[in-house]
């Protein structure tokens, strides 16, 4: 499957990892294990409440809530057929 092609499901969250900087190894209800780096996204963002998750302390406390990775109280969050397509730059905002 094309990397960037999103399947018309896309399967719940079951399990994040930590692997180091802005990588997380996580794990989709089918079983498919995706690494995601976050950095580009991060990074690339102006919005003040975005660029506070590169304190990499904030970033690791990450969780899964109802299938989806999120950051503290919503506060930082992606559609779950960006990162199961691994494209998470598509978007960044420029605020």
């Amino acid at each position: 499957m094309n990397e960037q092609a999103k399947p018309k499901f896309i399967p719940k969250i079951v399990a994040a990892r930590y692997l180091n900087n802005y990588l997380l190894e996580i794990q989709f209800a089918d079983k498919v294990i995706k690494q995601v780096d976050f950095e580009p996204f991060l990074k690339s963002s102006y919005h003040p409440e975005i660029r506070s998750f590169l304190e990499i302390e904030k970033f690791k406390q990450f969780k899964i809530h109802n299938g989806n990775l999120l950051w503290g109280d919503f506060e930082l969050i992606f559609p779950l057929g960006d990162i199961y397509s691994n494209s998470i730059m598509k978007q960044v905002s420029t605020f």
